[in-house]
């Protein structure tokens, strides 16, 4: 096969994008010669991720722009109706979050609904992520389309695919997407002039949101306790969408209306006053919690820019701060949400939580302890709340599905994370804890007491080089030649390779590895020969193999650590605990 130089390809893209802005970036490239950038922004085109496609904003098939934007719409239209039974009538939920070009990509990708045959549910205004899974499922749509790169920096953007059943869409449904979009690739139709006009699309946005608080307003435990609350707390949207979605949960709940950081209040998607738009950076909350100080207020919560994800901090007795983890939230949603679970009768051995296997194991030893049916997944949503689906389906009652990465599901009436009703929920419990003369932190105290004290350091490093990537993790796998590093020695006959994994680390025996990149697990490893044959079919991990690098050890004095590939930036992330 004859591969396309790197000009012809320049050629090939002037000739299909019509947006000014993009087509000048690489005729500039062209007219400077610059082929190692132009290689950089064609030759790999942009592949399907975690549930859809995200990247920088700029020209080139590997970035996200309007041209790879319609072509992925072009795609999935065509793969949902050659899929979904009557996917034309049923439709696609598409909505758009504030950052730039979110606005045009969510036009164009209607367009190409549209063009297909689509009836399209509008959400036109900018809007949190949770309204398209929320709107996916209430209105049976075929699949959904939010335009959101989340908490990522400012130039990304993202293009989240849910599918029929209102979650994320997971293997296989993404390769079969790929392979649609490659047969649809060049584009259409750029034509979004009055498009919110158009006979086939419906603004849904008043009867969505109604029916997403009406939803959410189930988990409403006590409406007097919440209406005479006196507990006050500090609110950031970071710069997002999250503001009047938070205000109108909030008072849905009959909670007391938050302090916003006046500073942070409005989208604006240059995220001006943060280095990072992530709840979780260090420093991001460093405005909400000197408004705090100031007004002699003890809590701080916070959404992220799309409002699918949820941070808590709050202040002790000592008048520092406690900035809650991902996974010292998921604990304290875990115990609240069997609290409510109890007070609606329901049984335990019915109740389902799940989290990811990233995410700490207390809430393993919380099912173990109270009877409640637990189940760790795949990094992801697309993987929890599919796994929440198929339980309720087998007739479990949905109770928390959740992160480490401070995601939170907990209603199944949106199969995703969703941070703006997790705000409202968490706010319940502390308004209950203040009347009592108690805080979150004495409540997540008293779950270390019944459970057991689990500590975690998560964390990443940035990692842009791709090769760089691949030998840090080939060295950990593979092994050197370091004399000081007792490693195994699996020699796997049915592929050649000697997996030479460390023996110890820090200076604990490690007991437990699994690689989801080879597919390879073992369990009491450090009750086994260090040097072993693998016959085909020995070791095969419970979960599915993935491309992306990820790596678990666990010790046997009761350490764990993972090391993965991001999905959707240029991360080594790691878990330890």
């Amino acid at each position: 096969m004859t591969t396309i130089s790197t000009l012809d390809l320049a050629q090939r893209w002037l000739a299909e994008d019509k947006d000014p802005k993009t087509r000048a970036q690489i005729e500039g490239l062209v007219a400077s010669g610059n082929e190692e950038q132009l290689e950089l922004l064609l030759r790999t085109p942009i592949e399907f991720g975690t549930a859809g496609l995200r990247a920088r904003m700029e020209a080139g098939y590997s970035r996200l722009n309007q041209l790879t934007v319609i072509s992925a719409s072009q795609g999935l239209s065509a793969y949902a109706e050659r899929t979904v039974p009557h996917a034309l009538e049923r439709g696609v939920v598409i909505g758009h979050d504030h950052r730039h070009n979110s606005h045009v990509f969510a036009r164009l990708t209607a367009r190409a609904f549209l063009d297909r045959g689509f009836r399209v549910h509008f959400f036109p205004q900018i809007g949190p992520t949770p309204q398209v899974p929320f709107a996916v499922k209430q209105l049976k749509a075929a699949c959904g389309v939010m335009i959101t790169a989340s908490h990522n920096p400012k130039n990304d953007n993202g293009y989240k695919v849910y599918w029929e059943n209102g979650a994320q869409i997971k293997p296989p449904l993404d390769e079969g997407i790929a392979a649609c979009i490659e047969e649809h690739r060049e584009p259409r139709s750029w034509d979004v002039e009055g498009i919110e006009h158009d006979e086939r699309v419906e603004d849904v946005t008043v009867p969505m949101m109604d029916a997403y608080f009406a939803e959410a307003q189930k988990l409403v435990q006590d409406v007097e306790l919440n209406q005479s609350t006196l507990l006050q707390y500090v609110y950031t949207p970071m710069h997002g969408v999250g503001a009047p979605f938070a205000a109108r949960m909030l008072s849905s709940f009959g909670l007391p209306p938050f302090v916003a950081v006046p500073e942070q209040e409005q989208p604006d998607p240059d995220f001006p006053t943060v280095s990072f738009p992530n709840p979780e950076e260090k420093g991001a909350l460093d405005m909400a919690k000197s408004l705090a100080d100031a007004q002699n207020i003890g809590l701080v919560i916070a959404n992220d820019p799309d409002a699918d994800r949820f941070a808590a901090a709050e202040k002790q007795r000592d008048g520092s701060w406690l900035m809650f983890t991902g996974d010292q939230l998921g604990a304290i949603f875990a115990a609240y949400v069997l609290e409510m679970a109890r007070s609606a009768r329901v049984p335990d051995a019915k109740l389902a939580m799940v989290n990811s296997t990233v995410s700490s194991r207390m809430l393993e030893t919380m099912a173990r302890v109270e009877g409640f049916y637990y189940a760790d997944t795949l990094t992801g949503f697309k993987w929890m709340a599919n796994e929440l689906e198929a339980l309720q389906n087998q007739g479990y009652f949905i109770g928390l599905g959740y992160e480490e990465a401070i995601g939170y599901m907990i209603h199944d009436h949106v199969l995703d994370k969703d941070g703006v009703t997790a705000l409202a929920v968490f706010v319940q419990l502390a308004a209950r804890l203040h009347a009592k003369g108690q805080t979150v932190g004495d409540y997540l105290e008293s779950l270390y007491a019944k459970y057991g004290y689990y500590t975690s350091a998560n964390s990443y490093f940035l990692c842009p080089d791709p090769v760089k990537m691949d030998q840090i993790f080939l060295r950990i796998r593979y092994g050197t030649a370091e004399p000081d590093i007792e490693r195994s020695e699996y020699r796997r006959t049915h592929t050649g390779d000697v997996l030479r994994y460390p023996l110890t680390i820090g200076g604990f025996p490690v007991s437990y590895i699994r690689d989801l990149t080879v597919g390879f697990e073992m369990r009491d490893v450090d009750k086994q020969a260090a040097s072993l044959d693998i016959a085909e079919g020995e070791c095969l991990p419970q979960f599915p193999v993935s491309s992306s690098h990820m790596i678990t050890f666990e010790t046997r004095n009761g350490g764990r650590l993972t090391m993965r590939t991001s999905g959707t930036e240029p991360k080594l992330k790691y878990y330890l605990e």
